[in-house]
């Protein structure tokens, strides 16, 4: 049974402060390192399984759970969920104390944190036998590899794209955004819009007070945030920097106003009042779930381009599918796995709403409908903006993502200056590093 809370607006947030996470050895029942237990189908077996979003991404796996126990009926899934930060929060107290799920939903972010800490099993004893990889691209499985253990599959792949709502746009009378336009321009129509919403409806939340934006701006100047070996890739001087490019949108020119920031737990796109959002492509089916009647036309296109030619875009694992490396039952939690990589039963439940299918069997189970053929015809049309995947984030990205997005808030209320969010943001990551 489902243990429901609801999804937070807006782009889900990390936890903030990160509780240490310890290495562990694996439970009396699991195999060592290295080995894999053979699976008996007649064995009764109790899985628990973790994951986060809302009641939509809920209601999917709840069919792909009955669908998995059609074929399964030995395995009993207990399935539970929360908000992004709130999932995240509870899986570090239970690294804690040692007592993660048995299969988890799992954020590339937080993949070598709890995999350099033994927290993860290795699936690599159960690749094609009970995890099937024939219909997995081989840089796909090359994904989920921390040091030398393979210990995520992605489920599915995304990238960043401009979520914009066409109603609201053309209400507003600006139209949307064009695909390629510059940041400059992108600000201008902010503007545009928020005027003409006259504090009922703005343009798009200001831009510079999320991780992933940042991230963009660096690949458009040919980096990386980080470099192989875990360490910062930008100067402090080069952070402020960047977060004085919002100025003009912060000084009251977009979402700056206690009043528009308030559309918790929904959020003000999904709330029909921002006509732009910026955010990985599988948010779309969440978005019109909770849009309002009259303002679900959405369109997916490219984000804006800082650099004319660069290499900004990249293909990430939306989300990953891990085992705990304490499971008792590793060959029936690596049966499960498989299932929700694989199964085209799973493919055609969930669309795109987990990203673009990796796994081109659940791809072909898939029954796209329209949001999901935007999904898929969007990133076919990036292609010449896809540049190679950053390397695995280091271990303390998760909470560095949630300091940023806490300074890039202090920005927006005028609390603080680009220089100071800079350095109390260094000073956090000289710390977490």
């Amino acid at each position: 049974m489902f243990t429901k809370k609801r999804l937070l607006g807006g782009i889900a947030l990390a936890a903030s402060a990160a509780i240490a996470l310890t290495g562990c050895s694996n439970g009396s029942g699991a195999p060592a390192s290295g080995e894999a237990q053979e699976f008996d189908p007649d064995e009764k077996v109790t899985l628990t399984l973790a994951f986060w979003g809302d009641e939509t991404r809920a209601g999917f796996y709840d069919e792909a759970i009955a669908a998995f126990n059609e074929e399964y009926p030995n395995i009993t899934v207990n399935a539970s969920f929360l908000d992004y930060a709130g999932f995240w929060e509870k899986r570090q107290t239970e690294a804690a104390g040692g007592g993660l799920p048995d299969v988890m939903q799992f954020d590339y972010s937080y993949l070598r944190q709890y995999g350099e800490n033994n927290l993860l099993l290795d699936l690599a004893p159960y690749l094609g036998e009970e995890i099937a990889t024939d219909a997995i691209p081989e840089s796909a499985v090359n994904i989920g590899v921390v040091g030398d253990k393979t210990v995520g599959l992605p489920t599915s792949t995304n990238a960043w794209a401009l979520f914009q709502n066409a109603n609201l746009a053309d209400e507003l009378g600006v139209g949307t955004f064009p695909d390629g336009g510059t940041y400059e321009e992108y600000e201008q129509w902010i503007s545009d819009a928020t005027e003409a919403g006259n504090g009922e409806a703005w343009g798009a939340g200001e831009f510079t007070g999320i991780i992933q934006f940042f991230e963009l701006y660096q690949r458009s100047n040919g980096k990386d945030l980080f470099t192989d070996d875990g360490q910062p890739n930008f100067t402090e001087e080069e952070l402020a920097n960047f977060w004085k490019l919002g100025e003009d949108v912060r000084g009251g020119e977009g979402i700056t106003t206690p009043e528009a920031m308030e559309f918790d737990p929904v959020g003000a796109f999904a709330s029909g009042k921002l006509a732009a959002e910026m955010t990985w492509d599988n948010f779309g089916a969440g978005y019109l779930a909770q849009l309002p009647e009259g303002y679900q036309d959405l369109e997916i296109t490219a984000p804006p381009v800082w650099v004319e030619g660069a290499k900004d875009l990249y293909l990430k694992p939306s989300m990953l599918h891990t085992i705990s490396a304490k499971t008792e039952h590793p060959a029936a939690a690596a049966v499960l796995v498989d299932f929700l990589i694989n199964s085209p039963e799973v493919g055609a439940i969930f669309g795109t709403n987990r990203g673009l299918p990796v796994s081109q069997t659940q791809l072909d189970g898939a029954d796209l409908d329209e949001l999901s053929t935007k999904v898929r015809d969007y990133e076919a049309s990036i292609a010449d903006r896809l540049g190679d995947a950053p390397p695995v984030p280091i271990k303390a990205y998760g909470s560095l993502e949630g300091k940023f997005r806490e300074l890039g808030e202090e920005l927006g209320y005028g609390t603080k200056t680009p220089e100071d969010a800079a350095a109390e943001f260094f000073t956090e990551m000289e710390a977490a590093l």
